[in-house]
């Protein structure tokens, strides 16, 4: 009997270079934990990421690692999960990747419900490129690049994702790390395409208060809570007074991975009696 895996054992060795106090730390943490109480097999896990802090994720990790270009994660993971359906495939990234350059490419990943778990860890603000404003800054926040206080209408991603039919919906906080390896594990544990906000306070760039005004404003959401019920989903999304913590929305629905082999491998294999003949796909796209 193999002996079992331990969260140092999911570890590269590489030593991470966050800030001191950032709350990647306590997600590296979380993230090799439920790998842990999972029992992953390193072989069989690939995360990947695009660029920044939170980016930097793949190569902390003992997996197949993959650190791509800005905003483009997803097109990634879905490649690796469309070559490796067996694969637990982690895509992970920031507010400034997900949510500018590369938010484009969430609506489609999850209306297509591929199997893969997309984690977000927002910090309101770019921390790589030293202290741009972000989708996620909230409204008269000062940065480098909006010096009379930011103007845009602050992105809330939790109710982007309900609106794109994300099939699992979760927010979580760095600064409860059990609660963030929760919300990581059922991400994980569900079929098709899981989106996770993780409360990731910048030190350097929003400053030790952000860890205060978070823990001051964010509620857990109890066992009554019925995360299928998409109307209170919205309603829990669109509370600004309060950040609900938990899983907001859940449903059950085909993923990609199970249409592509139902509609198209299935019926390919078919048409050549289980054995796949280039010139017999061709047939069918004669005029």
């Amino acid at each position: 009997m193999s002996e079992l895996m331990k969260a140092s054992d999911y570890k590269s060795g590489l030593k991470p270079i966050w800030c001191p106090g950032c709350g990647d730390y306590g997600f590296l943490n979380a993230l090799t934990k439920t790998f842990e109480e999972l029992q992953l097999k390193t072989e069989d896990v690939a995360v990947c990421s695009g660029i920044g802090c939170s980016s930097r994720t793949p190569g902390y990790v003992k997996a197949y690692s993959f650190n791509g270009i800005h905003g483009r994660v997803l097109p990634f993971a879905s490649g690796v999960k469309m070559a490796r359906p067996d694969a637990t495939v982690i895509a992970v990234g920031g507010d400034g990747d997900g949510f500018s350059i590369g938010a484009g490419h969430i609506g489609h990943a999850a209306r297509k419900n591929i199997n893969i778990t997309y984690l977000v860890l927002d910090n309101n603000i770019y921390g790589l490129t030293k202290g741009q404003a972000s989708p996620t800054t909230p409204l008269g926040v000062k940065t480098k690049t909006t010096f009379y206080g930011n103007m845009g209408t602050t992105l809330n991603p939790v109710r982007m994702l309900i609106a794109y039919n994300a099939s699992f919906v979760a927010r979580t906080f760095t600064g409860n790390p059990k609660h963030t390896q929760q919300m990581i594990k059922e991400a994980i544990q569900h079929p098709g395409f899981s989106f996770v906000e993780i409360l990731s306070p910048c030190v350097t760039f929003r400053g030790q208060d952000q860890f205060k005004l978070i823990r001051e404003k964010v509620t857990y959401l109890d066992e009554s809570y019925d995360c299928s019920d998409e109307v209170k989903a919205f309603e829990v999304a669109n509370n600004n007074d309060r950040m609900a913590l938990g899983v907001i929305f859940k449903q059950f629905r085909p993923t990609y991975d199970e249409i592509i082999m139902e509609n198209v491998i299935k019926k390919a294999q078919a048409l050549s009696n289980g054995t796949v003949h280039i010139d017999t796909l061709l047939e069918q796209f004669k005029p």
